[in-house]
């Protein structure tokens, strides 16, 4: 197939693009390299995949709504995983705009690309915020989702909306899948386990939120790869069973699905950086502080109807994960 990859010189991008290539299909990347972190371990991502066959790279913005129709009349995409986004939380505090620019308007570009251009499925990136206040755990597809506590939830949300609305409209099938903490080799380097590894080995401090009492469901990115491309593989469906008396969120008439990808095995954040500290063989000095307005204190996927729909359950375990990315971090770093 011929695969549209946004934001593939992204975190899950990258390893999303790698699955596609290693079994055959051809991937078109985009991107906009924008300096929300350093660029330069996105162009190193996209060194790993530049020279694969099969694999060629456009920079473009998903908000660029001229360049994106151009670029799906021209290649008449199969599928599309659509991972592009403004990512982070906390920056939606001090930057609203970027999130409207890149996580709506650039999915409504996405959305009209493939209405347009005969797309046989969308996949794209939700985010386990968008359970914002719900405090029952774990997080279920079926629960209300009302109550986001950022603005990046709320446009997670919004984008569930949007694709319901194309499913529903125009046969699109569509497919988002709620991220829970994913961490691993070529992170983010605003996420926590990159921040923490780096502040550990200069010998500063880390920020610590919430005073420590926090829980995540943290999933190694190989298994949020390997979930995407999963779902990829099977186009969402009308559910014959869903009832408009009694709507229930994680069902609808349309082909529409919604799933929760998440390692359902949440550990404490002390428990995570406990696990840094034995990777690194050093003790980090901790800087306790309050929660941050838009974080939620805990997080826990439930993952039982990813598992039904693909027949697959993300399971690698933290210290392993945390092992794979320290070692990673060092040698990119030649620390």
């Amino acid at each position: 197939m011929k695969i549209l990859v946004t934001g593939a010189a992204g975190f899950i991008g990258m390893h999303v693009a790698q699955i596609l290539l290693a079994r055959g299909d051809s991937v078109v990347g985009i991107d906009n390299l924008n300096d929300y972190y350093d660029p330069r371990i996105k162009l190193d991502r996209l060194a790993r995949l530049t020279p694969q066959a099969g694999f060629r790279f456009t920079k473009l913005d998903v908000a660029d709504r001229a360049g994106i129709e151009q670029l799906f009349a021209a290649e008449k995409f199969d599928r599309v995983v659509h991972l592009a986004a403004q990512a982070g939380v906390r920056y939606s505090l001090v930057n609203p705009q970027a999130y409207i620019d890149s996580n709506v308007v650039g999915f409504t570009n996405i959305l009209e690309g493939c209405r347009h251009h005969g797309v046989q499925h969308l996949t794209y990136a939700s985010s386990s915020s968008v359970y914002g206040g719900n405090t029952k755990l774990p997080f279920s597809e079926h629960d209300n989702i009302d109550h986001p506590v950022s603005l990046y939830a709320a446009t997670k949300k919004a984008n569930e909306l949007m694709a319901h609305t194309y499913s529903h409209l125009f046969g699109l099938p569509t497919t988002g899948l709620r991220f829970f903490t994913v961490y691993g080799p070529w992170g983010r380097p605003d996420m926590a386990l990159f921040l923490f590894t780096k502040a550990i080995l200069e010998g500063r401090a880390i920020d610590v939120y919430n005073h420590g009492n926090m829980v995540r469901d943290f999933t190694f990115v190989d298994d949020i790869a390997e979930g995407v491309v999963r779902v990829l593989d099977r186009p969402a469906s009308a559910d014959a069973g869903f009832d408009a008396a009694a709507p229930d969120p994680a069902r609808s008439n349309a082909p529409y699905r919604v799933f929760n990808i998440g390692n359902n095995a949440p550990v404490t954040l002390m428990e995570f950086i406990e696990a840094i500290e034995t990777e690194l063989g050093r003790t980090a000095q901790k800087n306790f502080l309050p929660m941050q307005d838009g974080d939620v204190p805990a997080t826990c996927a439930d993952v039982s109807e990813l598992t039904a729909w693909t027949g697959f359950r993300p399971g690698t375990p933290v210290r392993e994960g945390v092992g794979r990315f320290v070692r990673w971090y060092r040698d990119y770093f030649k620390i």
